[in-house]
């Protein structure tokens, strides 16, 4: 009964409407008319109807209804449903900017993202809670959700919640390892398209976001922000276990979970070593394989670390800015090294241990120091699965171990 009265009521539509479909050479337009029968008055607008010019255009039409992505990204395998969409996407890979912001120096691959852009000086969605202004009203949104803590989508595999679905779905490629986009000039690869973009910069070498007090430039503008306030000096988010104040909440997060906590869900392949967070195994597992992911855009000279890039244009290629202690003259390259080395100088030591009144200079010498009062045994070897506190430990044992084999 009830596919009967489905296929009465198509029916009745269908003698209601008709679909025509008109060509003149390669032009093809879609009408939908009133049947003539119909004593139904209809009214009559101005808007055009929607002409495609082209077969191609045709197709991509119908692509676009259907959600079917039939055009790929040769740099990074990103789909999409028509070649326009691509020719978008792929200005990304290129650098081909063309649209710039006539109230600061960013530029955009298309009109449409510029205009989207602009709301954010004209404050057309702006959070009414903390004055922060979006692009768009979806972003809005989904920003309003940090503000009342509701965070829907959960991860099966370790119940962490997330406030989007695309933050879920980007989260889940940790256990899973997947990392759809790959660089096309060296092998790395990302799980986040995002990531991809950041690190194509690395490779041009384009810095076009420059400091206005001194005049260092970043290729990013999450990262200018970020480096102003070595100048303004803000740090809002202090920690509530040693009342050390960062400039990030991200980097609070950071320091929690590497400063003050002894859990290590993290594993390496090779030899079994565990570890806080999961970049900190990818940088560890390079000793084992052997990668050198940062090559130098100057030479042929490819480097394991980013510290040793870093040193290499100074020293090389006088690219950048040594940091020099004006107290023994002795230089640095990295800004961090360079922070505890003036500490030493003035005898200040930020890290307390929770356990005894012991202070240190650096979070390493607090982390080896906590082994003391844990049981935690965070090295083990490959071989024979048997556990140490202390890396120094698991070496000379693995050396032993390997010779009985």
């Amino acid at each position: 009964m009830i596919i009967f009265l489905l296929l009465l009521i198509r029916f009745v539509i269908c003698q209601c409407l008709s679909v025509i479909f008109t060509r003149t050479g390669n032009s093809f337009e879609v009408k939908i008319e009133a049947d003539s029968s119909d004593d139904t008055d209809y009214v009559q607008d101005d808007k055009p109807r929607t002409n495609i010019d082209t077969k191609r255009s045709l197709k991509d039409h119908k692509s676009t209804n259907d959600g079917e992505k039939q055009y790929r990204c040769t740099v990074c395998d990103k789909w999409f449903t028509t070649r326009n969409y691509l020719k978008i996407h792929s200005r990304r890979h290129t650098e081909d900017h063309l649209y710039s912001c006539s109230q600061c120096e960013k530029s955009f691959s298309s009109l449409s993202v510029l205009s989207q852009h602009k709301n954010i000086h004209t404050s057309k969605y702006k959070c009414t809670e903390c004055g922060k202004c979006c692009k768009s009203s979806t972003d809005l949104a989904v920003h309003r959700q940090s503000h009342s803590g509701q965070k829907p989508f959960e991860c099966t595999v370790c119940s962490k919640r997330f406030t989007t679905s695309g933050s879920l779905v980007t989260h889940s490629r940790i256990h899973s390892g997947e990392k759809p986009y790959k660089c096309h000039m060296c092998d790395k690869a990302f799980s986040q398209s995002g990531s991809l973009n950041t690190h194509m910069s690395v490779h041009a070498g384009d810095k076009l976001y420059k400091c206005h007090v001194c005049d260092k430039a970043f290729s990013q503008s999450g990262n200018l922000n970020s480096h102003m306030t070595v100048h303004t000096g803000d740090k809002p988010y202090k920690c509530s276990l040693c009342n050390k104040s960062f400039s990030q909440s991200g980097n609070l997060q950071s320091h929690v979970r590497c400063v003050h906590s002894n859990r290590r869900p993290y594993q390496c392949p090779y030899c079994g070593m565990m570890f806080k967070t999961n970049s900190e195994v990818r940088r560890h597992v390079h000793v084992h394989t052997g990668a050198k992911p940062h090559s130098c855009r100057h030479c042929s000279d490819r480097f394991m670390w980013f510290g040793q890039l870093k040193r290499h244009l100074l020293e090389s290629h006088n690219e950048g800015t040594w940091l020099t202690c004006n107290i023994c003259q002795k230089k640095f390259s990295h800004s961090q090294h360079f922070k505890v080395h003036i500490q030493r100088h003035e005898g200040v030591k930020p890290y307390v241990c929770s356990e005894c009144p012991k202070r240190f200079y650096t979070a390493h010498e607090l982390k080896r120091h906590q082994l003391v009062h844990s049981d935690t045994r965070s090295f083990a070897c490959g071989l024979c699965a048997k556990s140490f506190k202390y890396k120094q430990a698991v070496v000379k044992h693995f050396m032993r171990c390997a010779s009985r084999f």
